[in-house]
């Protein structure tokens, strides 16, 4: 028996013996095949048939033509966690409750420019990252914060937890510079990135932030629109920041509206942020950057754009070369033409990245268009459509808590779907890699955050790999910070 297929079998019993507590009806996977690679249009699986070890491979020729009559609005109402519910990981994993969880879920409806504040530990846990001695940095936008939390308690709770900066402006990208000895910790907020002073050890800013890059295109919370979150890197010889922005629309094209300029892109600044470049284009919205610690290339987790149908377009995770065009707006995986849209301007942010200022409204009326298809880059994932990809992050080689066969893989959290008929995502998947470079595959690896019947409790968003190799998921559904370890058992 393989592996993969041990694993599977073993998650599904232990997905069957945790629904049993509560006399509810076990949803079985219809196509989900313990220790097989589902393929065409089976990897389109839904909630109840994504469990972990089940591996998925989309390629090109599984697109279907667009449909936009299969297009609804399916946000969920996440409920209170079922006393019995608890995420499910491969067998040999254990799931504890590491921060948070003691309020109320949050709802799309709250999720606002000003949102109130929780009377939990977490408003709105979103990014995390380890800091190089141990801390875990997380962002809670929300409430306007970044937070540290530190150590394992005899309750496999957080030992402290602390506020490290208030007043950000919806901040989500945290980066320390230098790598090996920072002396900063960077902030990218919606609409600007800032840094404060740091040194190792710090649980609180020792001096205020200071604003290196002054404007980032600002904010838009449409349903099947706008992005208002911002990571930032630096590469792997520190010589360059790179700041992804979201697109603020699903379809609108920075020829013809104004707004969506410097947006959908990778923006490359210096460390003092001194803008550089436009670095990337085309991606809607890499909501999660990562440097590949083998290659030293850029990754991206990236949301799609919605309304052509159930299984389009697909979310993807990525490699993204300096100048890569990954087709946003005008294109999507490999060249297809958007059905609602023309293709870009000639004298337009298409074929001319590097613009200094968007189009007029006069230079973008009647515009030559031109034919950039065969320029769009296919993604090295395609995952599937709708699940809202949000953090990656890549696992290490050689740590000491997961089984030497992760080494070099990405781990990424899928928020959920909203515009698809049946719900996919909620999960976190397992990204193979091999000498650095991704197979095209993925698998389900956290799961076990919806009901038997189908009701949501929790949202993954961020996922960062501790200074021990075990694994820590934020869910800002149940508000909550997860901890995953490997106990063999």
């Amino acid at each position: 028996m393989t592996t993969l297929r041990l694993v599977a079998l073993m998650s599904i019993g232990s997905a069957t013996a945790l629904l049993a507590q509560t006399g509810a009806p076990v949803s079985r996977p219809t196509s989900a095949k313990p220790g097989a690679t589902l393929t065409g249009q089976a990897a389109f699986t839904d909630w109840n048939q994504q469990l972990p070890g089940v591996r998925h491979k989309i390629t090109l020729a599984d697109l279907p033509e667009p449909k936009p009559e299969e297009s609804v609005s399916d946000q969920p109402h996440v409920i209170p966690k079922p006393a019995d519910a608890w995420p499910i990981a491969p067998a040999g994993f254990k799931v504890t409750l590491y921060a948070g969880g003691d309020t109320t879920p949050m709802q799309r409806a709250d999720n606002v420019e000003h949102m109130t504040r929780s009377k939990g530990t977490f408003t709105e846990p979103r990014l995390i990252r380890v800091a190089p001695n141990g801390d875990l940095f997380l962002a809670d936008s929300g409430a306007g914060e970044v937070i540290v939390l530190r150590g394992v308690g005899p309750d496999g709770k957080a030992a402290q937890i602390a506020t490290f900066a208030t007043g950000l402006d919806h901040p989500f990208g945290i980066a320390f510079y230098p790598a090996d000895n920072p002396k900063y910790v960077y902030v990218a907020n919606t609409t600007n990135v800032q840094r404060f002073p740091y040194k190792a050890g710090d649980l609180h800013a020792t001096g205020p932030a200071e604003t290196i890059v002054a404007q980032l295109a600002g904010w838009a919370q449409l349903t099947g629109g706008g992005h208002w979150t911002r990571d930032v890197v630096f590469t792997k010889d520190d010589k360059h920041m790179l700041v992804s922005v979201g697109s603020g629309s699903n379809v609108d094209d920075a020829d013809t509206h104004q707004r969506e300029f410097h947006r959908a892109d990778v923006l490359e600044f210096t460390p003092d942020g001194k803008f550089v470049e436009v670095y990337a284009t085309g991606l809607r919205n890499c909501v999660g950057e990562a440097v590949n610690p083998i290659t030293g290339s850029l990754w991206c987790s990236t949301n799609e754009r919605d309304e052509l149908g159930n299984h389009l377009v697909p979310d993807y995770v990525t490699s993204v070369p300096e100048g890569g065009f990954f087709g946003w707006p005008w294109y999507y995986m490999g060249g297809h033409l958007d059905p609602r849209l023309k293709d870009p301007c000639a004298d337009g942010t298409g074929p001319n990245p590097q613009l200094t200022a968007p189009l007029t409204e006069a230079q973008a009326k009647d515009c030559k268009r031109v034919d950039i298809a065969s320029k769009v880059l296919t993604p090295d994932v395609l995952v599937q459509p709708h699940m809202a990809s949000l953090e990656m992050t890549f696992y290490p080689n050689h740590k000491e808590n997961f089984p030497a066969a992760y080494d070099g893989d990405a781990f990424a959290a899928e928020h959920g779907s909203w515009n698809r008929r049946n719900r996919a995502g909620y999960e976190v998947i397992r990204i193979p890699m091999k000498n650095g470079k991704a197979t095209g595959e993925y698998d389900d690896f956290l799961t076990g955050f919806l009901t038997p019947d189908g009701q949501v409790w929790g949202r993954p968003v961020g996922v960062a790999v501790g200074s021990d190799g075990s694994l820590f998921v934020t869910d800002d559904g149940s508000r909550s910070v997860w901890h995953v370890s490997y106990t063999g058992k």
